[in-house]
């Protein structure tokens, strides 16, 4: 059946789908995978479609959503829980569930759009914490062998907003994720300038993991990163661009001002926003139907009549003048379906 992917994304932008498949089982998932793979069918996954950025033009394949549900957890007085999540389990709904069965680890990862198996692959992070921290292992399906393959943490390579499972799309299928979480009221330490301010607290205190949560979630509405059907400017992928990693002379070359966050390699994180906004790129600027948020100049924005074509373009306007005044080159963190930003 032909549907609509505008009508799965965040960013509400998408053609039509050859074939499409709402596999709610993880029998049905591997079915359908299976199928595309032994008959050369092009093949498209998408979870909560909160991360990806389709062509006007669809997808000339099919294209399987993942809507798998379920989960199982074990718990040890010493070692805390591990719980097993179902890849297609609403991220937020999970984490509010497991915060409320009193476990500590993903209260800064509150209010990311997108699904449980989408966490893995871009190994989602927020306010100083990545979602690798408490990761035990992953559950997929390897499309090269036909078989199931599991990764312990280590395995999974991951990287800041990388993991194997994004450096190889195509070839594993996330089946399910197990994490492992302690057991407590009170959070992991609090990292992040931003939200150590919005709770009143000093860098490194912990604090209630309801209380993390609540604020995180108020910083994020704040900015327009929680999706809101009635908002336009909330339709967007999150954060368009990944904060770039650089080498410590280019770093040194900044002005004074810049965000710096030194690397244990040696190299320098610093803020795509920063560097967007002193490049010129302001919040609210558009380009035909699509937009800059008027919250967060990193969220580019559907302002209701877009079409992706307008988003790739204020893309690669937004690029172009960091590139020209930095000398940095802004790497996307939404994937393309259909397009490029070169």
């Amino acid at each position: 059946m032909s549907e609509s992917l505008r009508d799965y994304t965040s960013l509400h932008l998408g053609g039509p789908a050859k074939r499409f498949i709402h596999a709610k089982s993880e029998e049905e998932l591997v079915a359908a995978v299976k199928e595309a793979d032994e008959t050369g069918e092009k093949l498209l996954i998408i979870g909560g479609g909160s991360n990806v950025l389709i062509g006007d033009e669809g997808f000339d394949g099919t294209v399987v959503r993942v809507e798998t549900k379920g989960n199982n957890y074990h718990v040890d007085a010493c070692s805390g829980g591990m719980i097993t999540v179902a890849a297609g389990e609403d991220w937020d709904e999970f984490v509010e569930w497991i915060l409320g069965k009193g476990f500590v680890g993903l209260e800064t990862l509150s209010g990311i759009p997108g699904t449980v198996g989408a966490s893995p692959i871009q190994n989602i992070g927020a306010y100083g914490h990545e979602v690798s921290e408490v990761i035990a292992r992953v559950r997929t399906w390897d499309r090269k062998t036909s078989a199931y393959k599991t990764f312990s943490n280590a395995e999974c390579e991951f990287e800041y907003r990388s993991s194997r499972f994004k450096k190889e799309r195509d070839r594993y299928v996330i089946i399910d994720v197990t994490f492992q979480l302690k057991n407590g009221e009170m959070s992991l330490p609090i990292k992040y300038e931003e939200l150590a301010r919005a709770l009143n607290v000093k860098l490194e205190d912990r604090v209630l993991v309801e209380q993390v949560r609540k604020a995180v979630l108020s910083l994020r509405a704040l900015k327009g990163m929680l999706l809101d059907k009635k908002d336009h400017d909330t339709w967007s992928a999150g954060s368009f661009f990944v904060n770039p990693i650089v080498g410590a002379d280019l770093a040194a070359s900044l002005p004074a001002d810049a965000p710096r966050w030194p690397q244990v390699d040696g190299r320098v994180k610093t803020s795509a926003a920063w560097l967007m906004e002193r490049a010129g790129v302001k919040k609210g600027d558009f380009y035909e139907g699509a937009g800059v948020s008027k919250k967060h100049v990193l969220a580019l924005v559907n302002n209701g009549n877009a079409k992706a074509s307008d988003l790739i373009e204020l893309a690669r306007a937004s690029r172009k003048a960091v590139k020209e005044k930095f000398g940095i080159t802004l790497e996307p963190e939404v994937q393309f379906v259909g397009l490029s930003l070169d």
